[in-house]
């Protein structure tokens, strides 16, 4: 295969791969959650929220395969195993005690918000240091997406 000259040495993007592996983990992660709060949701805004969730988790799939796509346009292989999944995220597993929408609806926003700020961490750095503005863009992209999707969970718990 011919050597990758996209304008970004060698070294940033393994350090770019490397943020988006942990971004996946958290998107992949992320993913799994909402698809158990679609499953499992009970409640008098069952119909509603089981929609809801159906949107979401639909947007989550389309988000973790194009975070796969950045990794291998910067010509690495995108890590596909739970266990390393686990070990890169910034999130975690809880053990909730209801299936109501208030419950699963507050561990996705804190899930949400985790990623918020981890994608924000890294806008800056990708674009400056390691001079990839344009998954800097999409990050930033993705930032907005989180926030708004944040917004709309904070709202239904208010």
């Amino acid at each position: 295969m011919k050597k990758i000259n996209i304008g970004i040495s060698d070294k940033n993007r393994q350090v770019i791969a490397d943020q988006l592996s942990k971004i996946l983990a958290d998107e992949f992660l992320l993913y799994s959650k909402t698809l158990n709060a679609h499953w499992n949701i009970e409640g008098p805004d069952f119909h509603a929220v089981h929609l809801y969730l159906e949107k979401l988790y639909n947007e989550q799939q389309e988000i973790v395969d194009t975070v796969a796509e950045k990794i291998r346009v910067l010509g690495h292989f995108v890590p596909a195993q739970l266990k390393k999944y686990l070990e890169l995220t910034h999130l975690s597993e809880k053990s909730l005690d209801k299936n109501d929408s208030k419950t699963l609806f507050s561990e996705l926003l804190e899930d949400h918000e985790s990623i918020i700020i981890f994608l924000r961490e890294n806008i800056t750095p990708i674009a400056d240091k390691l001079k990839a503005e344009g998954i800097s863009d999409y990050i930033t992209g993705l930032m907005e997406y989180h926030e708004k999707t944040a917004w709309m969970l904070r709202s239904h718990l208010k």
